[in-house]
C-alpha cells in the first residue's frame, strides 16, 4: 500500500527527521504534535530560564496551541478535526494538568469524541507539557 508523507505549511517544523503525517489509504497518521509556533522556538505558555529549563508553564495555552497545530496538519492533508478517530495524549504532569486538559478536550470535542488514551511520561523532547499522537480519516 502506498504511503504519502504530509508536510504542513502552517504547523511548526518537526524537531527530528519525520513528516508531520503519513497518508495510508484513507487513514492519516500524525507524528507527535506539540504546542510550538511555526518558524520559532516559542512555546505558548512556557517560561524558560537561561539554561532552557522550564520555570513555569500554562497547560491551557499549550493545549489550545497543540489543537491548533493538529488542525493545521489535518487541513493541509485534506482532512479535518471531525475526522479524528484516535488520540494518544502524553502529559508530563498528570496530577496537575489532566483536569485542565480534560476540560479543554471537552470544549473541542463536544459531539462524537474520538477514542483517547492519556499517559504520563517523564519528559518530552522539547520543554513542553503535552504532545498528541493522532489518527484520522481522509
Amino acid at each position: 500500500m502506498n504511503q504519502d508523507s504530509i508536510e504542513s505549511s502552517k504547523a511548526p517544523e518537526p524537531v527530528g527527521l519525520y513528516p508531520h503525517a503519513k497518508k495510508v489509504g484513507n487513514l492519516l497518521f500524525l507524528s507527535g504534535v506539540g504546542p510550538r509556533e511555526k518558524g520559532t522556538k516559542i512555546i505558548p505558555g512556557v517560561e524558560l530560564d537561561e539554561n532552557g529549563q522550564i520555570i513555569s508553564y500554562d497547560i491551557a495555552k499549550q493545549c489550545h496551541s497543540v489543537f491548533q497545530n493538529i488542525k493545521y496538519i489535518l487541513e493541509d492533508a485534506g482532512s479535518n478535526w471531525n475526522n479524528i478517530v484516535d488520540v494518544t495524549v502524553f502529559l508530563t504532569n498528570m496530577k496537575d494538568d489532566f483536569p485542565i486538559y480534560n476540560k479543554i478536550w471537552a470544549e473541542y470535542f463536544k459531539e462524537n469524541p474520538p477514542c483517547r488514551t492519556t499517559l504520563e511520561i517523564n519528559c518530552l523532547p522539547t520543554p513542553i507539557g503535552i504532545e498528541l499522537k493522532v489518527i484520522a480519516t481522509i
